[in-house]
């Protein structure tokens, strides 16, 4: 179990975040579907897109990371039995969406992956592909890992969306691919659109109307598209810490270059604005997933209520605004957010008890929570614990660079699934981390 001291310090500077988690997921399995080589720049080096990138190895595809890039070499639309359970790690991104391409594939095979991961609800993406055509075994207690797949022949099916997710949607989207016929998803919600942009700059044909998403499948021969080279922005959900702590600091500044400005990504910065942040956004460029750089000035902000078709665009973002909130003046609520309780941990418990051992005035919702601010921070007596969360983790290390002395926090080696680079870049930015 690592750990780490995080003392008090004024954050700002200069910093590029490594790149997008859930990019660079989606282009490990597309560029694996590929016929040919792709050049991938900024492919995120970290534990939940290994596991990604490993498992499509397994089952076909060669991947190397030379000369600052990562060349994936596909397997034309033509996936191989693995020989061992796809071991997923700790992402649910992964597993969600590559449980799609198992199921149309063909093929059999088994996921499995951590404690934490195997706690997490998988039954959601269970229906759509059995409604599809797929045989989808969830053999842990309360439908969830280990999952056996059993896949091929798949039908297209139109599928209504019963929560708003990226990671449905782009489950069912994948598993499209192999199937006949077409297939549809509407989204009660819009949410991340990576898949979509990427199917475009992959010429893959697909429809967009609204939140109603079609592709025609290519059937049981399985995608035909040819390798390209790939660019993955710097993610913004790593970005997210670093603007709050420099937001709620009248004084600071922060500079974050090369970063992903995708709308579905970026409702963290409306929220700020609102809650009266100086924030400056510049588009270097527009195609694709665009990106380009965030300039932040400190301001004392003030609290807002986060609510409704926000939500799922900054889902991730939610336990560092909880910390915005904390110190803002007034009360921040944060609603319509009961997903959060299904992640890594239960993020909306866990924010509320860190929240409090600083002595924050916050009330714990079914969906959410409701924080008062500002608060004058109280350095907690006790030792941390992330519970294996990242963005737990992340977000009370962000916490206590307001506060009046030093923290350890347990169970830090999470935050190499999403943002290997942490604690460097804290430092870099004028923190002290021991």
């Amino acid at each position: 179990m690592s750990s780490k001291k995080i003392f008090p310090a004024k954050l700002g500077g200069t910093v590029t975040v490594p790149g997008d988690k859930s990019i660079s997921q989606r282009v490990a399995m597309l560029a694996s579907l590929a016929e040919g080589t792709s050049r991938v720049v900024g492919y995120l080096n970290g534990e939940d897109a290994r596991s990604t990138l490993s498992a499509m190895e397994q089952m076909g595809a060669k991947a190397e990371f030379k000369d600052d890039a990562l060349y994936i070499t596909g397997v034309a639309g033509e996936l191989r039995q693995p020989e061992e359970p796809l071991d997923m790690g700790n992402s649910g991104t992964g597993t969600r969406l590559l449980a799609g391409i198992v199921a149309g594939s063909g093929i059999e095979a088994a996921m499995v992956g951590d404690a934490s991961l195997s706690s997490r609800p998988m039954g959601r993406i269970r229906q759509p592909l059995e409604l599809m055509g797929a045989r989808i075994g969830l053999t842990g207690k309360k439908g969830t890992l280990p999952m056996m797949i059993a896949g091929g022949n798949l039908q297209g099916i139109g599928y209504l969306l019963p929560m708003a997710s990226a990671q449905v949607k782009s489950c069912v989207l994948l598993a499209g691919l192999f199937a006949e016929g077409k297939t549809t998803v509407i989204e009660p919600r819009p949410t991340r659109d990576h898949t979509e942009k990427l199917f475009q700059a992959l010429d893959i044909p697909i429809q967009i109307n609204g939140l109603e998403i079609s592709i025609e499948g290519f059937g049981k021969q399985g995608p035909r598209y040819k390798a390209r080279d790939f660019f993955v922005p710097g993610d913004f959900s790593s970005a997210a810490f670093w603007i709050v702590a420099v937001a709620a600091r009248p004084g600071a500044e922060l500079l974050i270059e090369n970063v992903g400005l995708n709308p579905r990504r970026t409702a963290l910065l409306d929220v700020m604005k609102r809650m009266g942040a100086d924030i400056e956004v510049s588009v270097t460029e527009e195609k694709g997933d665009p990106y380009g750089t965030i300039r932040v000035r400190g301001a004392q902000l003030k609290g807002t209520v986060v609510e409704g078709d926000e939500i799922p665009n900054l889902i991730d973002e939610l336990p560092i605004i909880a910390v915005a909130g904390a110190l803002a003046e007034g009360q921040t609520d944060i609603r319509d957010a009961a997903e959060l309780r299904v992640k890594e941990s239960d993020r909306i418990a866990e924010m509320v008890k860190n929240l409090q051992l600083f002595g924050i005035e916050v009330d714990e919702k079914e969906d959410g929570m409701v924080v008062t601010g500002p608060a004058r921070l109280k350095t907690p007596d006790a030792v941390i614990d992330s519970h294996g969360d990242h963005r737990i983790a992340m977000s009370v290390a962000i916490l206590n660079s307001f506060s009046d002395g030093a923290i350890t926090i347990e169970n830090v080696g999470c935050v190499d699934t999403s943002y290997p680079e942490f604690w460097q870049h804290m430092e870099q930015l004028g923190g002290t981390v021991e």
